[in-house]
């Protein structure tokens, strides 16, 4: 059931906190956004701001059954799914990252799939993966880089200020990452 929104008080609160990671060894697709938004790391759930579109699009893509809340994302680890994120820190937006941090965020993640080897790391932000694994011509879909025997897909971050990329276009991306994963 969704929760009540933030104040803007508790967003402000929020800044610099960080969300826990959802993740279990030998996941089927591990998902790996940028880093919590202040309304993210307000409520404590991941995605959980109402425009963005992860929720929606593993739904019409097939990844779910129905269109989960991110109250309900305990849900996707019964489902062989979890979310990370490059920086752990909450910002207003990704912006305010810096390099270093998202280059630092990247080695971190590397540690989190070698040590749960998830079939599949789902990063959600182009140019943090990008900039986190020097990687400047990544594009969407399967790379050719692997963690161990981890397979890396890059999709397009799902914020609602990412205008580049609308609803359809997500759920046939998040469509062809399911396929693979059941492949």
């Amino acid at each position: 059931m969704p929760e009540s929104r933030p104040t803007k008080r508790d967003l402000m609160e929020a800044r610099n906190r960080t969300n826990d990671d959802l993740i279990a060894p030998g996941l089927k697709i591990l998902f790996c956004g940028i880093n919590s938004g202040l309304y993210s790391a307000a409520t404590g759930y991941h995605f959980a701001r109402p425009g963005n579109r992860f929720w929606k699009a593993l739904h019409l893509s097939g990844l779910t059954d129905r269109q989960l809340d991110p109250s309900e994302e305990h849900e996707l680890l019964e489902m062989g799914y979890g979310i990370t994120g490059f920086c752990r820190r909450a910002t207003a937006t990704a912006s305010e990252l810096t390099k270093e941090e998202i280059v630092a965020g990247g080695q971190q993640l590397v540690k989190r799939v070698e040590k749960f080897q998830p079939k599949i790391l789902a990063v959600l932000a182009m140019t943090a993966y990008r900039t986190a694994f020097s990687e400047p011509k990544g594009k969407l879909g399967p790379q050719e880089r692997m963690i161990g025997n981890t397979k890396i897909w890059l999709l397009p971050n799902p914020s609602g200020l990412n205008a580049n990329y609308q609803l359809p276009d997500f759920a046939r991306l998040f469509a062809e990452l399911k396929n693979a994963a059941e492949v």
